[in-house]
């Protein structure tokens, strides 16, 4: 596959295609899965301490015999873990599930808990070359402002659900003045049937010799969007990776983004997440 690097506001460059490993069960699992991805040429890969697959990731990037800082990885901290001196020592633990020196890309997984303090402490971690990066995940509410306010080092990055019944415009205008990159989770849209079966993906489908989830990949690279599709088949992981020989015309993106209805497929209130979520605990 080709890769594609986006800037971050730090200067520092992502690949814009990576592969994400969410819901994929065991590390021998996601070893396998993250080995193929980047024997097809994928440099960035997306795991979390909840997905309870990090040391799989580790194991993939020593076995593939790729250099290190080739690979650009992502994980994120769950709230559990947020708080001045409890994010540190989780940071550090994170270091060792993964066998590495540093991360490049450490996120906050949910927008709530002491955000504050791990925020501090993720700050700090970036002074002493634990982490290169840091960002957001799930923050859309007004506490993604608290955030921007308090922080002398600006998310470099937010990590939303975004698709394109779902395209985030308003919130892509609330970071801009931070030059934060959006990435999208759920970019195919969930694999919903309506959205796959949209008779304009089917007209550019056929016109590009490519599949849906082909063209709906394609269009967010042009848009600037980050992405990580997850998938353990390797003829779809292939296929999500064969998207750079192509480019949709500027009428087509216009078709696209029209497609946007605001439709989201993670309904949970905030409320609801932290009654929900804010008991789990990942395991070490």
């Amino acid at each position: 596959m080709q890769n594609v690097y986006q800037t971050l506001n730090n200067g520092s460059r992502i690949p814009q295609m990576g592969f994400g490993v969410y819901l994929i069960e065991g590390d021998e699992n996601t070893k396998r899965a993250c080995l193929e991805a980047l024997k097809l040429g994928c440099r960035h890969i997306d795991t979390a301490h909840a997905y309870q697959n990090e040391r799989g990731v580790r194991d993939a990037v020593w076995e593939s015999g790729i250099p290190r800082e080739e690979i650009w990885l992502t994980s994120k901290l769950w709230p559990s873990e947020y708080g001045e001196g409890k994010t540190m020592a989780a940071i550090d633990k994170m270091l060792d599930r993964l066998g590495t020196t540093y991360i490049d890309l450490l996120l906050l997984h949910q927008q709530f808990g002491d955000y504050p303090g791990a925020w501090r402490d993720m700050e700090k971690a970036v002074s002493q070359g634990k982490v290169q990066n840091i960002g957001l995940s799930n923050f859309e509410s007004e506490r993604l402002e608290e955030i921007f306010e308090q922080a002398v080092i600006k998310p470099a990055v937010l990590q939303v659900e975004c698709h394109p019944y779902y395209q985030q415009q308003a919130l892509k205008q609330r970071i801009e003045p931070y030059g934060t990159a959006l990435e999208c989770w759920y970019p195919i849209g969930h694999g919903d049937k309506g959205l796959m079966q949209e008779p304009l993906f089917k007209a550019l489908a056929d016109k590009y010799g490519k599949t849906a989830v082909q063209i709906i990949l394609r269009w967010h690279i042009q848009e600037g969007n980050i992405i990580f599709p997850k998938t353990t088949n390797p003829l779809h992981m292939q296929e999500n990776f064969d998207i750079f020989d192509f480019c949709l015309n500027d009428q087509e993106m216009r078709e696209i983004r029209a497609l946007d209805c605001g439709k989201r497929f993670f309904t949970m209130s905030l409320e609801e997440q932290e009654r929900v979520l804010g008991s789990f605990i990942p395991a070490d």
